[in-house]
């Protein structure tokens, strides 16, 4: 094992481990909503969960692996030079664990906020700037850039929030387009952007044009700005406005499709390269782009926009799905491929148990939804999503327990193809 390797591990280890804390904070939110848990204050945690995501885990992991890519590019040994940034985002994102948790929106918990907002400036100027030494530049560079890119503009969400806090502004609308400003960026600005980059490589080893790649690229860049109102739907807005929202949709949605198609032409070639203990994930994670894309097209349709808008489960239902499925499951099917995972009968089962909760959970949330809006009670329905949370939560311990065994579990050849 080679040191790029070995460093990658080493912080990859620590991002699993907080994706298990985020685990066990969506197990105690559900297990409170189906049961009473008086000590622990639903708002509080719920802050801690979403904050924590975001930065202890998402932001982390990605960071290390963009580092990693950054490295094997240059062969020379950067990670020293990161080290202080992977340091300084965790203390941020445990700094707002613990405030969150206990004060909720207060003055600790906006600092720790505020400030794993100027390491995400730190890392964008680092990486940007040592991206740009390295002399043939590939279509990762232009994913990453937009990464780093929608990753400081997301910024401007937060700091818009405390300005109308300071000033006392109470304009529901305002606040839930700005928070929704926020998320968009995040999730499909800098998660997906940066996930995009890292699998990049492979398009280029399987031979998928330059062209296409560069199409791919600028109709998911050139949408994501007018995008971003795909999620204000409700908002007033002109019929130019409403046309712009739509395009962006169908953009993106076309820029999936060449994606998916290009990669199922040259499918000998992934099925050879890709190993099959990581094929079935990323293919999942593919899958649930698709839902997702195809979701934010049906998001046009007015009806369809009031429905997803005027029920809480759907809403949490299509986070979840970005979150999870589209970016979680990327980050570990992609960590597994490029053997920075260890891959023994412990971590595919915590694998496997992972991905059988988020499916339940995506489930039993439309249904939840769905049997809303037909002013129906499902009987049980928290019980069974709390399961889910459970399947999850168990899945990502035997997952991280995988990962401190010694020995990993040698696969043959044909096992793998």
């Amino acid at each position: 094992m080679n040191y790029i390797q070995t460093q990658t591990r080493k912080w990859l280890r620590i991002a699993f481990v907080n994706l298990l804390i985020v685990a066990l904070l969506g197990t105690l939110m559900r297990y409170k909503i189906a049961y009473s848990l008086p000590f622990i204050e639903q708002q509080k945690i719920m802050n801690a969960h979403s904050h924590f995501s975001f930065v202890g885990w998402v932001t982390q992991a990605l960071m290390v692996l963009m580092v990693c890519y950054l490295s094997t590019q240059t062969n020379e040994n950067i990670f020293k030079k990161y080290r202080w940034i992977f340091i300084a985002n965790l203390v941020t994102a445990y700094g707002m664990l613990f405030s969150f948790s206990w004060e909720g929106y207060g003055l600790t918990s906006i600092i720790f906020s505020t400030l794993s907002i100027f390491v995400s400036y730190a890392f964008a100027f680092i990486f940007w700037r040592d991206l740009n030494k390295i002399k043939i530049k590939s279509i990762a560079h232009y994913w990453f850039i937009a990464a780093l890119i929608f990753s400081v503009i997301s910024s401007f969400g937060p700091f818009f929030l405390a300005y109308m806090m300071a000033n006392h502004w109470e304009h529901p609308n305002l606040f839930l387009a700005t928070l929704y400003y926020f998320l968009h960026f995040q999730y499909n600005g800098w998660f997906f952007f940066a996930c995009a980059g890292l699998f990049s490589s492979y398009l280029n080893l399987g031979q998928i044009s330059l062209r296409i790649q560069k199409a791919i690229f600028w109709l998911f860049a050139a949408a994501c700005v007018p995008a971003y109102f795909l999620s204000a739907l409700w908002l007033p807005m002109s019929s130019l406005a409403y046309l712009l929202v739509v395009l962006s949709a169908i953009a993106q949605s076309v820029g999936g499709f060449l994606l998916i198609y290009s990669i199922i032409k040259k499918r000998e070639f992934f099925l050879n390269q890709i190993r099959r203990d990581s094929r079935w994930i990323l293919i999942l994670s593919a899958l649930a782009l698709s839902i997702k894309l195809f979701l934010q097209l049906a998001s046009t349709i007015p009806f369809l926009s009031n429905f997803a808008f005027g029920f809480r489960p759907i809403v949490i239902g299509y986070l979840h799905l970005v979150l999870l499925g589209v970016i979680t499951l990327f980050i570990i099917g992609y960590s597994r491929l490029k053997e920075l995972l260890i891959v023994n009968k412990i971590s595919n089962a915590g694998v496997f148990l992972f991905i059988t909760g988020i499916i339940l959970n995506e489930f039993f949330l439309m249904f939840q939804g769905v049997s809303y809006m037909n002013y129906i009670n499902i009987a049980n329905i928290n019980v069974w999503l709390l399961a889910a949370a459970l399947l999850m939560f168990i899945g990502i311990i035997l997952l991280n327990t995988g990962q401190w065994k010694n020995k990993k579990v040698k696969v043959n050849d044909d096992q793998n193809k």
